[in-house]
This record gives structure tokens, sequence and C-alpha cells, in this order.
């Protein structure tokens, strides 16, 4: 309880500048941890996915492995989908590889999205704060340009007290935030590595057994 009162007096001492402050914060959180709920959700359907289907492309079941991808909603099956859909048509790995290639272009603008913003209102939180800094520095000066000479050595220390407050909110908020960043990037790009090598993968598979086929037919 008394952690909230200080924190309340705290915001209140600091003035109409620590508002702004707290709806970016605000802001920024919320994208934060739709972000990394959306990015755990797509990490786990996209393995859960991937452990089902790789067996059936191993075993070179590939009409098979074209229907559950078409099927499912995850990103793994999105991406392979586009290369199984060039396999059944021109069985070229060039094809394939683009193909894929071009879903992997429309599917990491879905994974990084929003995350950018996260960053911006970090930075937003601290120009906040040193603005809020500055105005209320300005308005002690101009407090103690009228006050009398013996109190405004107090009058000035309090008036700074306060103005700082601002700028340390803006810290308390943009620090979370870009540590948030930071990790959804790492994420990200965790999940675009694993799209990658599933991409690689079915690649590999689909050449492998298409030359064993060839071979066979020879």
């Amino acid at each position: 309880m008394e952690f909230i009162n200080t924190a309340v007096k705290f915001i209140q001492d600091g003035g109409p500048w620590m508002y702004p402050i707290l709806i970016v914060g605000a802001i920024g959180l919320a994208i934060a941890i739709e972000r990394y709920i959306k990015l755990l959700m797509v990490r786990r359907a996209n393995e859960a996915m991937w452990n089902k289907l790789h067996p059936v492309l191993v075993a070179g079941d590939f009409d098979k492995a074209r229907e559950m991808t078409a099927e499912d909603k995850s990103t793994v099956s999105q991406l392979l989908n586009l290369g199984l859909a060039r396999q059944g048509a021109v069985r070229r790995r060039d094809d394939i590889e683009i193909a894929m290639e071009e879903g992997m272009m429309e599917i990491i603008p879905q994974l990084e999205r929003r995350t950018q913003y996260i960053a911006l209102f970090s930075n937003i939180a601290t120009l906040l704060g040193l603005l809020g800094t500055i105005v209320g520095l300005i308005q002690a000066f101009n407090a103690v340009a009228n006050a009398n000479p013996a109190e405004k050595a107090d009058l000035l220390s309090a008036s700074i007290s306060v103005a700082m407050n601002t700028t340390a909110l803006g810290l308390i908020v943009a620090v979370p935030l870009l540590i948030a960043h930071a990790y959804l990037n790492s994420r990200t790009g965790e999940i675009i590595d694993s799209l990658e090598m599933a991409s690689v993968k079915t690649l590999n598979i689909i050449s492998s057994l298409t030359q064993r086929n060839f071979q066979v037919k020879n």
C-alpha cells in the first residue's frame, strides 16, 4: 500500500506531462503483450505441424502433405504448401524454391507487424520525459525570479526535484519497452530461422526422392 501511495504522489508531483508518458507506456505494453502471445502461438503451431508433416514428407507421400498443409493455418503450412503445389506440377527444385521464397516475403512482415512501434513508443516516452523536465525547469525559474530572495534556493531545489520526475518516469517506461522490443525481435528471428530450416529440409527431401525415383525408372 505504501508503494502505491508513493507511486501516486510521484506521478502527481510530476505534473501533467506524466500522463502522456503513462498513456504511451500503456500502448507500448499492450502491443508487446499482443505480439508475445501471437509469436508464442505461431511457434507452437509451427512445431506441432512440422512434427506431423515431416514423417509424411520423408515417406514421399506428397499428396497427403499437400492436403495437410492446405487444411492447416500455421505459417509453416502456408509456406510449404506453396512449394508442394509447385512440386506436384513441375518438380523442378528452382521453381519450388522460388515459390517458398515468395511465401517467406509474405510471412515475415506478418511476424514483424507492430513490433517496431514498441521501440518508437520507448523513444517517445523518453522524449516526453525530457520535454516535461525542460518545461518544468522553465516554470521553476520563472517562479523563482519573483520569489523572496531568502526563499529562492529552497523553492528552486523543490521545483527542480519535481521537474525531474518526468524524466525519471520516461526512462522507467522506456527501458522495459526497449527490452521487450529486443526480446520480440529475437523470438521473431527464431521463427523465421525455423521456417527457413523447414523449407530447406523439404526441398532436400523432394530433391532426394525425385532423384531416387528417376534412377529407379532408368
